[in-house]
């Protein structure tokens, strides 16, 4: 039953933001106006397409990502890395991509959560930052959705 209900969940994490409608937590506002990746609600899911054979390359920005919100002297992007968790889906999806989800909880109010963005404040020589803007481009596949979320209902208490 905990394995089904694990499933319903990915499932539901990959799927639902796909078919969302509307505003889409302001990601969708914000990418179209240059504005960066930002969040409304307390909770955000976002879940991109990454080319099968390029998984490690993806995780590696990952571990970058994570190294530039660590030593970033802001304190939003220091809040940004406590609250966000990233979990991929076990196999590939039909098209042969691997879905992973960047689970932000909590959401650092008007934060800009691009990836590039962050990678780029905390490497600043002009030859990374290309290296890592090409591994990143070359993993990368799509986005399958993003959203804010509020919570309504804690069922651990």
């Amino acid at each position: 039953m905990r394995r089904l209900s694990g499933v319903l969940l990915a499932a539901a994490l990959i799927v639902l933001p796909a078919f969302s409608q509307g505003d889409a937590g302001g990601f969708g506002r914000a990418s179209a106006q240059g504005q960066g990746v930002t969040f409304d609600g307390d909770t955000a899911l976002w879940t991109v397409a990454i080319k099968g054979d390029k998984t490690a390359d993806f995780e590696q920005i990952l571990g970058k990502l994570r190294e530039a919100l660590t030593k970033s002297e802001k304190p939003e992007r220091k809040q940004q890395g406590a609250g966000w968790r990233v979990v991929k889906t076990p196999k590939p999806l039909p098209d042969g991509t691997v879905a992973y989800v960047h689970v932000i909880n909590p959401v650092v109010k008007n934060a800009d959560y691009s990836i590039m963005t962050i990678l780029y404040e905390g490497f600043t020589d002009p030859t990374e930052q290309k290296a890592l803007y090409d591994l990143y481009r070359g993993a990368f596949d799509k986005n399958l959705g993003a959203a804010g979320y509020t919570q309504v209902a804690d069922l651990s208490k």
